[in-house]
């Protein structure tokens, strides 16, 4: 079963660099600009793949006692299964544009929580120094 994820995860990304020239940015789009439309493709994909996506959700996490932001969660429901709650968390995207904090987008990515929102993929954006 996690290969099947993995093999997914890789088409999304895979998806994801090819398309990239279509979120229309350039050098003089700023980062905020970047994120907003990489986030805004996870979240179209997301929903013609089935899935309800969800932009700012959130989970608990154990070890900070608190919750925490998603910047994109991709939550799978399917009505004959249960009419009340999501099957699963079916992706946690996180985009991070400051350099300092990669250690602290991948703590969110595999942060321990509770049972139902434990990902079944994650994806991590980070922006990085370029010359």
């Amino acid at each position: 079963m996690l290969e099947k994820h993995y093999l997914d995860l890789m088409q999304f990304f895979e998806g994801y660099v090819r398309n990239y020239r279509r979120l229309n940015l350039t050098g003089i789009h700023n980062r905020s600009m970047m994120t907003n439309r990489e986030i805004e493709y996870f979240a179209n994909l997301g929903e013609m793949l089935g899935f309800d996506s969800f932009v700012e959700d959130s989970k608990f996490d154990m070890r900070k006692n608190r919750s925490r932001p998603m910047d994109l969660a991709w939550w799978k429901w399917d009505l004959r299964v249960n009419k009340e709650y999501y099957d699963h968390l079916a992706l946690h995207l996180e985009r991070e544009n400051s350099f300092n904090k990669d250690l602290d987008t991948i703590d969110k990515l595999f942060s321990d929580t509770e049972k139902d929102y434990i990902p079944h993929n994650v994806i991590g954006i980070q922006t990085i120094g370029s010359k």
